[in-house]
């Protein structure tokens, strides 16, 4: 990663459902855009730990055309809060749990997802012991932070 290259880590609770969903999601939409950035995802929990995303999200995810090839639930980890420029809660008791484990000299990046989206909605819900349709809910919000956070970077890049 170059010092110009940004980079972001998307964190949901256990990096099987809404945050890897988010790194497909931002991967396409930043390719789409020209955009070089490092993209990752992780857990504040590390119930999967090596696992591949949820199926149901993979589902849903894969109908509107991202990929998940790849992807590994993994727990976020002491370096990435100096690795990754910005460091994306789902929801505020991902941030909340984030800041408790973060160097006070990072805590500046972290910050909750959807700040950057038009929505309304601030928290992207856990859809894991939900239906179909709350994934479906879950890939609209994250779109629509994934626009806004492609627009956030390009207004912000030199």
């Amino acid at each position: 990663m170059s010092a110009n290259t940004p980079s972001v880590l998307f964190v949901c609770l256990g990096n099987i459902c809404r945050s890897p969903s988010a790194e497909a999601v931002f991967k396409k939409k930043a390719a789409e855009q020209g955009l070089s950035i490092e993209i990752d995802s992780a857990g504040t929990a590390g119930y999967h730990k090596g696992a591949a995303p949820d199926k149901r999200a993979q589902a849903v995810g894969e109908d509107r055309g991202y990929s998940f090839k790849g992807l590994k639930c993994r727990k976020v980890v002491e370096q990435d809060f100096e690795k990754y420029d910005y460091i994306l809660g789902m929801d505020s008791e991902n941030v909340a749990n984030l800041l408790e484990i973060c160097p006070e000299e990072f805590q500046h990046k972290v910050g909750l997802f959807l700040s950057f989206s038009q929505s309304e909605e601030q928290q992207v819900p856990d859809p894991y012991y939900g239906g179909k349709r709350g994934f479906e809910y879950v890939l609209d919000l994250i779109e629509q932070g994934a626009d806004g956070f492609v627009e956030h970077l390009k207004s912000s890049s030199p």
